[in-house]
C-alpha cells in the first residue's frame, strides 16, 4: 500500500499560480509513473501531468506551457506548478501513484480542491 497526501489547493483569481505537493508513504523511484489528474463536476477524470521513473514528463493539451510537474526524490514528493490560471482549471486535484509488477496497481491521494475564480 501506499498513501499519498495532497496539500496546495484553495482559490486563486484568474492568473495567478498555485503549487500543489503530493507526499508519498513509499519511494517515489518505486513508482513506474506519477502523475496528477482532475476532475471537475460533471466531468470524467483526467490526466493533467505524469512523469515517469526516469524522468519523462507529459501533459494535457490544456495545460501544456503553464503547468509543470516535478519531483523531489529525497522527499518522495512531486509537485505540480499551475501557472496563469485559467477557471476551466477549476477541480479536484488527484496524486496518483502507478507501480507495474506483471500488472499495473494505482494508488490514489484523497484530491486537492483548487478554484480559480474569474
Amino acid at each position: 500500500q501506499v498513501q499519498l497526501a495532497e496539500s496546495g489547493g484553495g482559490l486563486v483569481q484568474a492568473g495567478g499560480s498555485l503549487r500543489l505537493s503530493c507526499a508519498a508513504s513509499r519511494s517515489i523511484l518505486s513508482a513506474n509513473n506519477m502523475g496528477w489528474y482532475r476532475q471537475a463536476p460533471g466531468k470524467q477524470r483526467e490526466l493533467v501531468a505524469s512523469i515517469t521513473r526516469v524522468g519523462s514528463t507529459n501533459y494535457a493539451d490544456s495545460v501544456k506551457g503553464r503547468f509543470t510537474i516535478s519531483r523531489v526524490n529525497a522527499k518522495n514528493t512531486v509537485y505540480l506548478q499551475m501557472n496563469s490560471l485559467k477557471p476551466d482549471d477549476t477541480a479536484v486535484y488527484y496524486c496518483n501513484y502507478q507501480t507495474y509488477s506483471g500488472r499495473y496497481s494505482d494508488y490514489w491521494g484523497q484530491g486537492t480542491q483548487v478554484t480559480v475564480s474569474s
